[in-house]
């Protein structure tokens, strides 16, 4: 019965893994991404029910769509595969079994899965177009919203804490309005100063700061790989910095803190 249920988990998490390649291709792109129809974006054709199956479509498929033979990415199936995983692991980590699965349970998992969401979103994006688009951040802050409610209700509320970030977001939509209207376009640094506070709220100021410094870490070595291919660069070239997707950077740093963090409560 057990293992039926984590089987269960991980198809859940290979389902929101299709989602996840669908919306990082099409938000950047102002594209529908729920009355919209899946479709193959070399010949237009809209996929059948057997041809939107996790991973296992693809693998019928051989990689390739069914009628313009066009090869599909390799991405799709390693997020079908990582999202499926992610999820099998977290709920393994938290102890949620048939057996002692509870209401609460369900909403930390749920409202986990709601920030996984946001940052993969994040990360996907970002890597594809070194962008953090302006409804993704909305969605952060809604959850994280939505989030402080459940732990007011549940735990002892810290209306100091909740106050802090609140105001926060509030400072930042503040200059992002003000830069918004001066550059006529959402800034890159803004964005992210909204995802370090998201990541605040639901891993906690170590972690955020832990995942800061494994981001910097991360750049550092990619600069000084790059400056070893090339002689001739500069080690913190501008451009080169400017073109850095640090907001994948992060975002992974910070899933990364996120696992070890459920996994060290998990044997202690």
């Amino acid at each position: 019965m057990e293992i039926a249920f984590y089987i269960l988990i991980f198809v859940i998490g290979t389902l929101f893994g299709s989602f996840y390649t669908l919306t990082i291709h099409r938000i950047p792109k102002k594209q529908d991404i729920i009355y919209t129809h899946s479709y193959c974006p070399k010949c237009n054709h809209k996929l059948g029910f057997f041809e939107l199956i996790p991973i296992l479509s693809y693998i019928f498929l051989g990689g390739k769509c069914k009628h313009c033979k066009e090869k599909i990415k390799a991405r799709y199936i390693i997020i079908e595969i990582l999202s499926g995983t992610l999820f099998l692991v977290i709920a393994m980590l938290m102890k949620i079994t048939v057996e002692n699965i509870t209401v609460t349970s369900i909403a930390e998992l749920g409202l986990i899965v709601l920030y996984i969401t946001y940052i993969i979103l994040v990360c996907g994006i970002d890597k594809e177009n070194r962008k953090i688009e302006k409804s993704v951040t909305i969605y952060g802050i809604v959850i994280s919203i939505l989030y402080m409610v459940y732990l007011y209700i549940v735990e002892e509320p810290n209306i100091y804490r909740y106050g802090i970030y609140l105001l926060l977001y509030s400072i930042i939509l503040i200059f992002d309005t003000v830069t918004l209207k001066i550059h006529a376009k959402n800034t890159y640094v803004n964005e992210m100063l909204f995802m370090i506070v998201t990541m605040a709220i639901f891993t906690g100021e170590y972690a955020t700061g832990c995942s800061l410094v494994l981001t910097l870490l991360i750049m550092i070595i990619y600069l000084i790989i790059s400056k070893i291919k090339n002689r001739k660069t500069k080690l913190f070239d501008k451009e080169r910095v400017s073109q850095m997707p640090i907001a994948f950077y992060l975002g992974t740093s910070n899933l990364i803190w996120l696992i070890f963090s459920l996994f060290y409560n998990y044997v202690s």
